[in-house]
């Protein structure tokens, strides 16, 4: 069983608006800690929301990052063939003997 983000969001912020009622019920029925204790079970469950709606756990984003790495890793590659090429080029300019020049007839 894999966990679900999208399942497990929609639970959170509902969990969450249940507890801001509970810690109203509990603050009107003057009892504190009772409503405290609601009161930080809103605030978690909604950044535990957040959280999930942010998705840094989600398969969406390390799946993108790995094709991003890839692509990465063949542009490197591209890029390191291309500059073995320019050397090479450059070698065989240096190389090269001048061309004759044929004098002018006079």
């Amino acid at each position: 069983m894999t966990f679900k983000p999208a399942v497990w969001r929609p639970i959170a912020a509902v969990v969450s608006m249940v507890n801001i009622v509970a810690a109203g019920f509990a603050a009107g029925s003057t009892e504190p800690w009772h409503a405290a204790t609601h009161a930080a079970l809103a605030v978690a469950f909604g950044l535990w929301a957040q959280h999930l709606r942010a998705g840094p756990g989600g398969s969406e984003r390390p799946a993108r990052l790995e094709d991003i790495e890839a692509e990465l890793g063949t542009l490197r590659q591209e890029l390191m063939e291309t500059q073995e090429r320019l050397d090479f080029t450059e070698r065989m300019l240096a190389q090269a003997p001048e061309p004759r020049r044929v004098e002018p007839e006079r």
